[in-house]
């Protein structure tokens, strides 16, 4: 599941059994997402082609309590992995 909205993903995880919603934050500044735009969307979201883009003309609200944060910016795909996998392993899923 994927929201912008704090609101939806507490929705989400009161609708599973407790423990079973794992939030994963991958935090990633809006100038290193727009740089990793192959399909050129962040830029038509700033001409106003793409309405409602989160970032740029609709909010992102941070996770509060995610159980689990990963600098996308300054971690590699593998080791973002590597620590997705840790963690599952962690909590025996």
């Amino acid at each position: 599941f994927i929201s912008p909205f704090r609101k939806d993903r507490d929705i989400v995880r009161n609708m599973v059994k407790d423990g079973d919603f794992i939030e994963i934050y991958c935090d990633c500044s809006i100038e290193i997402c727009e740089k990793r735009d192959v399909k050129g969307a962040y830029a038509r979201a700033r001409k106003g082609e793409i309405p409602e883009f989160t970032g740029i003309s609709s909010p992102y609200e941070e996770p509060e309590t995610p159980e689990l944060i990963i600098d996308t910016g300054n971690t590699s795909l593998e080791e973002s992995v590597r620590r997705v996998i840790e963690y599952l392993k962690d909590k025996i899923y």
